[in-house]
């Protein structure tokens, strides 16, 4: 179970709090996933801020921001346009897997997109159950259908069936809609349907963001799910190295996703398997290469907001993020953005240095 002091989000949001610099607490296991995933966030991680994350390292795979299906097949363009990596073989730029996830409710529509999107080279579809947006919920899609197990089953085999057999099909859940009821049954039907991926979030769509996340939960699903074809992946409150090793533990998982600590601290899929994590120098030039993909396409009037966004979650990891968001906070001219976002990151790097929290890295399995 994760310790409680974590910050919390807005339905589909990034977290809203104060900086954290505090060291890690000690480590208390020893393990490393062999396969960490980047969490699919809507309107944080979109295809710039995947780029940017996956030019850092570590990451095995990306999951695009949901693509929204209601009653009618998508044209090419509306694939490209919210998942342009398709153009690229489904890579970022630096060269991660991106597999596209589809969000609805009626399985012959999903299947039709799902099967576009493996014309469209997409290296496999994911399946949102676990979305806790309101806006979202209304309208029947994501952890809403976690009451349906027999639609949700529905739903994973209909694209499992629509798709070539060698493209990997895979879902996403939270423990539960209102409660935990109905976990183990959302479970097997995921697995029955053929899919070959699960990803549990450790939290009902009531808890939403709300520490803690109940990895122990997720090792019900793996135990339930053991001798079958299907990976379960733990997912949720994971923001360190250490809370990476008691998620491994507690819920007996060997993948991880991670979302916003990973938003927050860009090195944290290098140190949790292991490998050296960049610093604040190697993090703060990917800023202005982020500001400059965001005014390439964003609105002017939206292109600030986007780069605090995501010094909002950094200043959680680096206490120079801190005096670079503060240079911003109340910036609004979008001309100004670059211009201002340089000399803030000038500014940080002439103050004197910080001491950055510890990160330990996950000593080898015994």
């Amino acid at each position: 179970m994760a310790p409680p002091g974590k910050p919390q989000a807005v339905d589909g949001g990034a977290a809203q709090s104060p900086p954290m610099h505090a060291p890690a607490s000690p480590p208390v296991a020893a393990a490393r996933p062999s396969l960490v995933l980047l969490a699919p966030m809507e309107g944080v991680l979109d295809h710039d801020l995947r780029d940017m994350l996956s030019r850092v390292g570590g990451i095995h795979r990306c999951v695009s921001e949901f693509i929204r299906v209601t009653d009618q097949l998508l044209p090419a363009r509306v694939f490209l346009r919210l998942m342009p990596e398709l153009a690229r073989g489904s890579r970022t730029p630096a060269g991660v897997p991106v597999r596209a996830q589809l969000l609805g409710s009626d399985p012959a529509c999903l299947a039709d997109n799902a099967a576009r999107l493996a014309e469209l080279g997409a290296e496999g579809v994911d399946l949102n159950f676990g979305c806790p947006a309101k806006t979202v919920n209304r309208h029947r899609g994501g952890a809403v259908l976690l009451d349906e197990p027999g639609l949700v089953h529905a739903i994973v085999a209909a694209v499992r069936r629509a798709v070539p057999a060698a493209l990997p099909v895979s879902a996403k859940i939270r423990l539960g809609h209102r409660d935990e009821a109905l976990l183990l049954d959302n479970a097997h039907a995921v697995a029955d349907a053929g899919a070959a991926e699960l990803v549990v979030h450790g939290r009902t769509k009531l808890q939403g963001y709300r520490p803690p996340a109940y990895w122990d939960r997720i090792g019900r699903v793996r135990e339930a799910l053991a001798g079958r074809a299907i990976r379960v992946v733990a997912n949720g409150e994971v923001w360190t190295v250490d809370d990476a090793r008691r998620c491994l533990a507690e819920s007996g998982c060997d993948a991880l996703m991670l979302g916003r600590g990973l938003v927050a601290d860009p090195g944290l899929a290098l140190a949790v398997r292991g490998l050296v994590a960049p610093g604040w120098a190697q993090i703060a030039p990917l800023l202005p290469a982020y500001a400059a993909l965001v005014s390439a396409r964003v609105e002017p009037r939206h292109r600030a907001g986007r780069v605090k966004q995501w010094l909002n979650q950094l200043r959680r990891r680096f206490p120079e993020a801190q005096a670079v968001f503060d240079a911003l906070r109340t910036l609004r001219e979008p001309a100004a953005l670059m211009p201002a976002l340089q000399a803030a990151l000038v500014q940080a790097a002439a103050a004197p240095a910080a001491v950055e929290p510890a990160r330990t890295a996950l000593a080898e399995p015994a």
